[in-house]
């Protein structure tokens, strides 16, 4: 039956087309009427014939001047062809013979906004809010809205939201629109409040109850954000964005296990994705199992193989189980990558001065200062590993140049004090440990750390026990 109805519209549209050339040649045709050139107008712009379809409108025109829907059809051609002033002045003349047509304001909107007058598209649309109910005043406060996106009044677009949520509370365009535009203008409060109101009328709308999780989240109320998506999949099992989301607040409340089994429940709805496997090894990687960490580690890199993050953390999974050499592996592929960062420049050289390479681990832990001169943990353990090396006289000159660059940082009181000691320079390094002491007495772990046999020596004991007396008073 439907295949009849379609041969009829076909054989139909052909005998308008027969009946137009007819015209258009000087033969004899049948009478075409308004709505036959709208169709034959339609035929040629579906098709990408503009030229065809701009000769139709204005043979169309020339038999129908006074039709509005005619008029609004050539503007939209023009507009399609760039001739926005032309545009607007068809858009004008239909305007006087039928200013209650929509679409007469959405082209005029469009015209407005290729020209770079966004004032005039917004005064535009704002006065046809008046004038229009129902579907066509949502309708109007969608274009409005992207209005306001170009025009870079990003509050403005969320209003437009809200206001056709209240009156089309399921309307699915808004609710995805607004759940970005909440997180954009950080207005989680008033989401929230909006989205309550929509679930009291509509309480199996799990778009409502995801865009609730989403406000709570962007609050970091991750409890009361687990328990909106919760609901949201309930009403839709398949909602694989509120599986992801609620995964992510899994991670942050450090529930590790309940973010794993959300996250492999994405991984079923949906194409397997590099951030999913990521995430899950990244929970891996918190519960202390390496291997499951890194299988999804390698999954993730696998699918972006240009990631040199993923490499690296792969390396961090064999350096939390001391397998340096493998370590090794997976941070020479992320350097080939990227061979500036400090992060790994750090890791490799943790990785030489446990296998005793003290050289190669100077080397990097120079890249890792370099680069970021005034990060406190470069510093740390290059003097770390010259100390190891025994190299004390560089230690030393680097202990010196670290609280420079960062600006006497009490650590390195405490670390040039051990290289001191180990240099036989008692009574200079007993100052710098009073020093030390004296502005944070935490980090003298740092001092024991680099030389547990200091803590024999009398004077070290002496002073460490004063100050301790010192505190409890």
């Amino acid at each position: 039956m439907q295949e009849n109805h379609s041969r009829e519209d076909r054989d139909e549209l052909n005998e308008l087309l027969r009946q137009y050339q007819n015209l258009r040649s000087g033969k004899s045709h049948a009478f075409l009427e308004e709505d036959a050139f709208e169709r034959i107008i339609d035929y040629f712009d579906e098709r990408d014939d503009m030229s065809k379809a701009m000769q139709a409108a204005d043979t169309a025109l020339e038999y129908f001047p006074f039709s509005s829907q005619l008029l609004i059809k050539k503007a939209d051609l023009l507009i399609a062809t760039r001739y926005y002033r032309e545009a607007l002045e068809k858009l004008e003349q239909a305007s006087l013979f039928d200013k209650n047509d929509i679409n007469i304001y959405i082209l005029k909107t469009d015209a407005y906004l290729a020209l770079d007058e966004q004032e005039k598209a917004v005064e535009l649309l704002e006065e046809a809010l008046v004038m229009f109910d129902g579907e066509e005043k949502v309708d109007l406060l969608f274009e409005l809205a992207d209005v306001y996106d170009d025009y870079e009044e990003f509050d403005k677009v969320f209003d437009c939201l809200k206001m056709i949520l209240e009156k089309e509370p399921t309307n699915e365009e808004a609710l995805y629109k607004i759940c970005f535009w909440t997180d954009f203008t950080g207005r989680n409060e008033e989401s929230i409040r909006l989205h309550q109101s929509i679930i009291e009328d509509f309480p199996y709308s799990e778009l409502a109850w995801f865009n609730l999780g989403a406000a709570y989240q962007g609050l970091k109320l991750y409890e009361k954000a687990i328990d909106a998506y919760q609901y949201a999949v309930v009403i839709d099992e398949k909602f694989d964005y509120a599986y992801r989301n609620m995964g992510d607040a899994y991670i942050r409340l450090r529930k590790y296990k309940e973010a794993i089994e959300t996250l492999e429940k994405v991984l079923e709805l949906t194409r397997p994705e590099e951030v999913i496997h990521e995430a899950i090894g990244h929970c891996y990687h918190r519960l202390g199992k390496y291997a499951q960490a890194r299988f999804n580690y390698r999954k993730a890199s696998h699918m972006n193989p240009d990631d040199s993050k993923l490499h690296y953390k792969i390396a961090l999974t064999y350096i939390n189980e001391e397998q340096w050499n493998r370590a090794l592996s997976s941070l020479e592929q992320a350097m080939r990558m990227h061979r500036h960062i400090p992060e790994y420049n750090l890791a490799m050289g943790e990785c030489y001065m446990h296998l005793e390479k003290y050289r190669e681990a100077i080397q990097y832990f120079s890249v890792a200062v370099r680069v970021r001169p005034k990060n406190v943990s470069g510093w740390d353990s290059l003097i770390r590993c010259l100390y190891k090396a025994g190299h004390y006289d560089e230690a030393a000159r680097q202990c010196l140049a670290a609280k420079q660059a960062t600006e006497n940082k009490p650590v390195f009181a405490f670390l040039y004090s051990a290289v001191l000691f180990a240099s036989g320079k008692s009574k200079e390094a007993l100052l710098h440990l009073e020093e030390g002491l004296s502005k944070a007495p935490k980090l003298v772990k740092k001092f024991i750390e680099l030389n547990p046999s200091i803590l024999q020596n009398n004077n070290v004991v002496d002073m460490l026990a004063a100050y301790k007396k010192k505190k409890k008073i």
